[in-house]
C-alpha cells in the first residue's frame, strides 16, 4: 500500500519526538485521523472541547520539553484552539496543530467551514504551513516540527482532506533532524562591561522570571557572591525562591516581601531572563538596569535599560561568575540583611490568616493554600487558574526541588488548570498533579471534561475556590473606582455534581474540615477528585507595594457601593479583612 501524506507526517512527528495528540475529530481531519489509527505511535486524547485538549498539551510541552500535537476540524474546530494556542506562545511550549482544511478544488470559494488559515492564525502561531501539494509536504511539515521547537512555540499544519489522503512524494523522507539547544552568551567585551558596572554598583539587586528555569544554581551563585536581594516573578519563583537566603518575594500585583523596595533601592538591577509585564512595578531612571534574555525582543520594551545583552541565562551568568570577584562591601551586606529582614516581616504577615484560619468562617482562601502546600508531596505539580487563585499559589504554595506552579502566567486566560493538570498527568503518570480552580473557570471549561478524566481514570485533584463569583474582576473593579457588577454568580453543590459524573466529589464548608478533606483528596488514587471548598468571598490581598492610583480607586468604589445602597457589602469587607486578634 503507497504512503499518504498523513502517513509521512505522523511518522515524522513521531521521530521528532510527540507522544500525544488532543483533540476532537472530524470530517475534514477523517484521513489524517485515520493515518494516526495506522501509525499507532502516537496516543490520541479524545477531549470534549478543543480548548481544553490545547491548554492540556501546553502544561504537557513545557513541562516534559517535548513537542506536543493538538487537532481541530475545518472552521468551528480549529478556532477552538486559538486560545490555547495563544498561551503556548505566550508561556513558550512546542505546540504543533493539525488544523483539517476544505479540500484544495473548494479553497476561497467560501466553502461550508472554509477559513483562511494564514489570517487566523497569525496572531497565534510562529509558523502557519498549508499543504496544497503532496510535494511540499515534507517542506511544511518539517519547518513546523523545528520552529516549534526550537522557537519553544505554536505552528500550524492546515492539511485538506485530499491532500492528507493524496499519495506522498517517492523522496518524502521520515526523519526531521532535532538540534541540540545552542549554548550562547553575549561577547566577551559585553560581559566586561557589564563586569564594570556591577563593580560600581555599591547596591545591586537580582530580579529573575523563567529564563532562569535551567540556571537557578549560576544564579544564586552570583547572587552570594554580590549580597544582592533576588527578587523574581510568578513564573521565576519555581526556580529562585526555594532554599535561598537571598529571596526577598515578588512584585507586581501578587507582591510580597521586600523585592519592590529592593529593586527600587538598588544601584543596580540585572533582570535576567524575565518579560515582566507591569512596568509601574519596575525602577524608573534613578536606577541603573541591565537586561539578559535569550529572546531579543523582550530586551528594554517593559522599562528603559542601561545595558541590553542577548544570551542563554546560565551561559551568560557561568561566564559573568569568572569576572566578578566576591563583595566585601558592608553597604551591600546591609542592603541584602535590610531586604530579607522586610521580606520576614511580611511572611509573618501572610500567616495571619493562615493560623487563625482553622477557626474563622467562611475559609480563608489564605488557610486553604498553605495547608495544601503543607500536605501535597514533595513533587507535587500545581496549576492554577488566573484571578484570586494565582495570589494564593504565589503566597502560599511553598516550591521546592522537584516541585513545578503552572498557570496561564503570560497571557492570564481563564479556565486553564483543570486541563493543564490533566496535560500533566499524561505526561507524568501517577505524579500529584493539582489543580487550583476558581469556580468561574472550572464551570468555563473543567466541568465538562471532568468526564473525560473520569473515563480515562486520571488521579487529577480539582480544587475549587468556590466564592460565587469572578473575585479578581470584582477587585480590578475596585481599584479603578467602580462599583462591582456583572461578577457574581450561583454556584451548584460541585461535590455533588462531580459525583454524578463518576469522580470523587468533597465538599469542605467548615474550616475545622479543611486538613481531612484535601488529605483525603490528594490520597485518592482511583480517578479525579473535585473539592468543593467554599471560601471568604470578601478576602482581599493587597499587594507589598499598593500604587497610590490602586488605595485612591479602591477607597472610591467603597464609597460608591454605600451610596448605591451596597453598605452591607462595604462592612463584610472591611470585617472580613481586619486582622482577628
Amino acid at each position: 500500500m503507497a504512503q499518504k501524506v498523513a502517513d509521512m507526517m505522523w511518522e515524522m512527528l513521531a521521530n521528532a519526538g510527540v507522544k500525544r495528540c488532543y483533540g476532537i475529530v472530524g470530517d475534514a481531519l477523517n484521513p489524517a485521523i485515520d493515518a494516526l489509527r495506522r501509525n499507532g505511535k502516537i496516543e490520541f486524547i479524545h477531549v470534549r472541547h478543543e480548548e481544553y485538549g490545547v491548554f492540556a498539551a501546553v502544561a504537557d510541552a513545557y513541562l516534559s520539553g517535548n513537542p506536543v500535537v493538538v487537532c481541530g476540524t475545518a472552521g468551528p474546530g480549529v478556532t477552538h484552539l486559538f486560545n490555547g494556542l495563544m498561551d503556548a506562545r505566550k508561556e513558550g511550549a512546542a505546540i504543533i496543530a493539525i488544523a483539517g482544511d476544505v479540500e484544495t478544488k473548494l479553497m476561497d470559494s467560501a466553502a461550508l467551514e472554509e477559513l483562511n488559515p494564514y489570517k487566523f492564525f497569525d496572531t497565534a502561531c510562529l509558523y502557519i504551513g498549508r499543504v496544497v501539494n503532496p510535494e511540499q509536504a515534507r517542506a511544511v511539515i518539517t519547518t513546523a516540527i523545528l520552529t516549534a521547537v526550537i522557537d519553544k512555540g505554536p505552528t500550524v499544519i492546515s492539511m485538506p482532506g485530499d491532500i492528507a489522503a493524496a499519495k506522498a512524494s517517492d523522496d518524502s523522507s521520515h526523519e526531521v533532524a532535532i538540534p541540540a539547544t545552542p549554548v550562547f552568551r553575549p561577547a566577551d567585551a559585553d560581559l566586561d562591561k557589564l563586569a564594570a558596572m556591577i563593580e560600581a554598583a555599591k547596591k545591586v539587586a537580582i530580579f529573575g522570571g523563567d529564563g532562569c528555569r535551567d540556571a537557578r544554581d549560576e544564579v544564586l551563585q552570583l547572587a552570594a557572591r554580590l549580597q544582592a536581594p533576588v527578587g523574581y516573578t510568578f513564573r521565576g519563583k519555581q526556580w529562585l525562591e526555594h532554599d535561598n537566603p537571598n529571596a526577598v518575594g515578588m512584585t507586581g500585583l501578587l507582591g510580597y516581601g521586600g523585592a519592590y523596595k529592593a529593586i527600587h533601592d538598588a544601584d543596580l538591577v540585572l533582570l535576567l531572563g524575565t518579560d515582566f509585564p507591569f512596568p509601574e512595578f519596575l525602577p524608573g531612571d534613578d536606577v541603573k538596569k541591565v537586561q539578559i534574555d535569550s529572546n531579543p525582543k523582550h530586551l528594554g520594551r517593559r522599562t528603559a535599560v542601561d545595558l541590553a545583552l542577548v544570551g542563554d541565562i546560565k551561559a551568560t551568568v557561568t561566564a559573568l561568575l569568572a569576572r566578578v570577584p566576591e563583595v566585601s562591601d558592608k553597604t551591600a551586606s546591609r542592603f541584602l540583611e535590610k531586604s530579607v529582614a522586610e521580606t520576614s516581616s511580611f511572611h509573618e504577615l501572610l500567616q495571619h490568616y493562615v493560623e487563625k484560619g482553622p477557626g474563622i468562617k467562611p475559609i480563608r482562601p489564605e488557610f486553604l493554600a498553605a495547608t495544601l502546600s503543607e500536605l501535597a508531596s514533595e513533587d507535587a505539580l500545581f496549576f492554577v487558574d488566573t484571578g484570586t487563585a494565582c495570589i494564593w499559589a504565589a503566597r502560599h504554595l511553598k516550591g521546592g526541588t522537584h516541585r513545578r506552579i503552572f498557570g496561564s502566567f503570560s497571557w492570564a486566560s481563564m479556565a486553564n488548570a483543570a486541563p493543564n493538570a490533566f496535560g500533566a498527568q499524561l505526561a507524568y503518570p501517577g505524579r500529584q498533579t493539582i489543580a487550583l480552580c476558581g469556580d468561574g473557570g472550572f464551570t468555563m471549561l473543567g466541568l465538562g471534561d471532568l468526564l473525560t478524566q473520569v473515563q480515562r481514570k486520571m488521579p487529577v485533584v480539582q480544587i475549587i475556590l468556590n466564592n460565587e463569583s469572578l473575585d479578581f474582576v470584582k477587585i480590578e473593579m475596585q481599584e479603578a473606582g467602580v462599583v462591582p457588577f456583572g461578577v457574581d454568580f450561583k454556584n451548584p453543590n460541585f461535590a455533588k455534581v462531580a459525583e454524578a459524573m463518576g469522580a470523587k466529589g468533597i465538599r469542605i464548608e467548615e474550616p475545622g474540615d479543611v486538613r481531612e478533606g484535601l488529605a483525603v483528596a490528594l490520597a485518592h488514587k482511583g480517578g479525579p477528585v473535585v473539592v468543593d471548598a467554599v471560601v471568604d468571598s470578601y478576602a482581599l490581598s493587597l499587594p507589598s507595594h499598593v500604587p497610590f492610583h490602586t488605595v485612591e480607586g479602591f477607597t472610591l468604589s467603597l464609597a460608591k457601593q454605600v451610596l448605591t445602597g451596597k453598605m452591607d457589602s462595604v462592612i463584610k469587607t472591611i470585617e472580613r479583612n481586619i486582622k482577628l486578634v
